[in-house]
């Protein structure tokens, strides 16, 4: 079993930038965010594999968002920039055992908590 625990959310003002953590417990593979917006289904925002950190981002993030990894101490990353309201959401970090790259949240075996971000003014 592997926890995963967030870290970094909070409330910024549109065009500001924040940087979201998430610590494994464990090693695992294929790490990534999805975020759910007040109403809607949970959506993909970025996964990154293991060795050769390939990355994926979901197309509303994409040139904004950037995620990272630190595998000595099972640590991702989320750098958000360019904020928009339209990116409050909770943002959930997830795991999975498998390697390679994937969108489908019910392909990730392990999830955080979830963690608020707001963007307003």
């Amino acid at each position: 079993q592997v926890q995963l625990v967030e870290s970094g959310g909070g409330w910024v003002q549109p065009g500001a930038s924040l940087r979201l953590s998430c610590v494994a417990s464990g090693r695992a593979y294929t790490m990534g965010w999805f975020r759910r917006i007040a109403g809607k289904e949970r959506e993909f925002v970025a996964a990154i594999t293991w060795g050769d950190r390939k990355t994926l981002y979901g197309d509303s993030v994409k040139g904004r968002f950037t995620i990272s990894r630190e595998n000595t101490n099972n640590t991702i990353y989320l750098q958000m920039n360019t904020l928009k309201p339209e990116d409050t959401a909770v943002y959930y970090c997830a795991a999975r055992r498998g390697t390679g790259l994937n969108d489908v949240s019910v392909t990730y075996d392990y999830w955080g908590q979830g963690i608020q971000v707001t963007v307003s003014s």
